[in-house]
């Protein structure tokens, strides 16, 4: 099941500090999540701009650098506040895996020794 059915929702691109530059911001490519899987950090039915992830299982989840089976290797951070609904399904959204990013500024948690799939320059 896919979000597809049409409806009408007002969101902007979401507080992106945490982008060091405007590089790799012209190239994010689509990928796919399953909201059970994000829950956690979901907040006002979204899930913010810059929220680090993994590709676990072909579907995006949220990295976690104690996971051993996948989502410990960073793949990219959700570009812009992406809203989620669980009853309708996977969520497509655009994700930067590539740029310099401000761990500062992230929503969640990233070590500037992660380690990635991306092409990431990590500046505290």
């Amino acid at each position: 099941m896919t979000q597809l059915n049409p409806s009408t929702e007002s969101f902007g691109a979401g507080d992106q500090s945490w982008l060091g530059s405007r590089h790799g911001t012209d190239v994010a490519k689509s990928a796919t999540l399953a909201p059970a899987a994000w829950s956690a950090k979901v907040s006002d039915g979204r899930i913010k701009s810059g929220e680090p992830y993994a590709i676990k299982s072909g579907l995006a989840v949220p990295y976690d650098s104690a996971d051993e089976a996948g989502a410990e290797v960073l793949a990219g951070f959700v570009f812009t506040d992406t809203p989620v609904n669980a009853s309708r399904g996977n969520v497509t959204f655009a994700g930067v895996w590539h740029g310099r990013i401000i761990l500062s500024k992230l929503p969640s948690t990233v070590a500037a020794d992660a380690t990635q799939s991306g092409q990431f320059l990590l500046e505290a």
